[in-house]
């Protein structure tokens, strides 16, 4: 199993940016496909990007062509480049591996309209 630690959350204001980060414990991160999920009070958490062992991406298309997933498995860590944010964008952000495993505590975005 791979142990996840989310951070770089915070509050900014609509228009801003912020990147996350993804930090994987274990030397076999480089194996998964990793995802980026967010989740807000009440609702079911949505996948917002993937990217897989050769780096191909996916996104959902609320965030498409506003979010960059990167990873560098050199360091074990997923990152989400988040542009243009947007109200709606406010969740708590988790990453996990794919297929998922356990959740870790994951990192609170705030945008401010």
């Amino acid at each position: 199993q791979v142990q996840l630690v989310e951070s770089g959350g915070g509050l900014v204001q609509a228009g801003g940016s912020l990147r996350l980060s993804c930090a994987a414990s274990g030397s076999i991160f480089s194996r998964y496909a990793m995802d980026w999920y967010r989740q807000v009070p009440g609702k079911q958490r949505e996948l917002v990007a993937r990217i897989g062992l050769s780096r191909q991406t996916i996104y959902a298309g609320s965030v498409k062509g506003r979010f960059t997933i990167s990873r560098d498995n050199a360091k074990n860590t997923v990152y989400l480049q988040m542009d243009s944010l947007r109200p709606e964008d406010t969740a708590v952000y988790y990453c996990n591996t794919f297929p998922p495993g356990p959740w870790g505590q994951g990192t609170q975005v705030f945008v401010s309209s």
